[in-house]
């Protein structure tokens, strides 16, 4: 008779110990996203400022450069549509046996459910109704479960063998009440292999108790729907494409230009001009080709700069200076509008 295993989970911990700054999303580092809220610094005036001692306005500024390192998260359509249309899946799917259907855009979409569960059971610190696990790169079933454990802080002997793992997890979910499953890199999932076909079998298994939420890379011209595994995951899901923001004249160049400005309205710099990132909303979309995150990444960046070299406002110069991912340097180059072309002087 084998013994039944336990674990040394304990949820409440998560939240009363201090986390370390690198703790990623696949531990408990998932903590630090569902209770980040971030308050704006208090801006003060100059004279306030002048008041400041040299260590004062050193932290000042350090408080500043952190807080727009990391600005909060600008809700946008596509993060709305899969919030509502998730947390309404799982809600249906309480209800449910088989396998859920479900979508992706994760982090966000888990942070506000586990938010919405708290809520609900503010009492009941022992719940942990979200998981957020990535799929590793040639994941077999063994490496897929080992990731669920992760998470969980779960720690086996190497005799252990694949069922003692699910088993465990699936009796870790089963305790902490998890009703939502977040699955990242879900491209790393090569169903034209049989490594990865019993990977896909895998998640199927552990899909039963829980609403899951998939998210890769062009994952439908990666073959993830072609076969018969993958209808039946097509047949399980509902996708929602993410795209780059759509900047036809009209509605999409207002809403463009709304995101823009809700951004800037969130800065904390002393000089920096209302409606002066507005005003390069045309070159901004054009700088990220209309990506979000890449968006994003840029104004942080800019506004850090700003308070470092003092000038505390962000200018196109300022903008230029800050790096952007490959994707948004393609996409600069296929949409910038094309300048007109200088007249040659002949030498005679």
């Amino acid at each position: 008779m084998t013994r039944p295993y336990r674990t040394s989970f304990v949820p409440q911990q998560a939240t009363e110990q201090e986390l370390p700054p690198d703790s990623p999303l696949t531990t408990k580092g998932w903590r630090r996203v569902v209770e980040h809220e971030s308050s704006p610094p208090t801006l003060l005036t100059a004279v306030q400022r002048a008041a400041l001692s040299p260590k004062g306005k050193l932290r000042d500024d350090e408080l500043r450069r952190n807080y727009h390192a990391v600005l909060p998260l600008v809700n946008i359509p596509t993060i709305q549509k899969v919030i509502t249309t998730s947390r309404l899946l799982v809600q249906l799917n309480r209800q449910q046996i088989s396998a859920r259907c479900q979508t992706t855009a994760l982090s966000q979409l888990g942070r506000a459910h586990e938010i919405a569960v708290r809520k609900r059971h503010p009492r009941d610190r022992s719940r942990l109704p979200v998981i957020y696990v990535t799929v590793p790169p040639a994941a077999t079933p063994k490496t897929l479960a080992m990731e669920f454990a992760r998470f969980f802080g779960l720690d086996f002997p190497t005799r252990f063998n694949i069922t003692d793992i699910v088993n465990a997890v699936c009796a870790t979910a089963a305790h902490v009440l998890v009703d939502l499953v977040l699955i990242d890199k879900l491209h790393n999932l090569n169903l034209a292999t049989r490594t990865g076909a019993e990977a896909s079998d895998q998640l199927k298994y552990f899909a039963e108790p829980a609403t899951f939420a998939y998210a890769g890379i062009d994952v439908e011209d990666q073959g993830l729907f072609a076969g018969t595994r993958g209808r039946q995951i097509a047949g399980r899901f509902t996708v929602i494409p993410t795209t780059p923001f759509p900047h036809a004249p009209g509605a999409d160049r207002d809403a463009w230009h709304s995101l823009v400005g809700t951004l800037e309205s969130i800065l904390r710099l002393h000089h920096h001009q209302p409606a002066t990132l507005t005003g390069l909303g045309e070159y901004l979309y054009h700088r990220c080709g209309g990506m979000i995150g890449s968006l994003s990444r840029l104004i942080r960046g800019a506004a850090v700069l700003a308070i470092k070299d003092g000038s505390e406002r962000i200018t196109e110069d300022l903008l230029e200076m800050v790096p952007v991912d490959c994707a948004a340097e393609r996409s600069k180059a296929l949409t910038a509008p094309e300048k007109p072309r200088s007249c040659r002087r002949r030498v005679a």
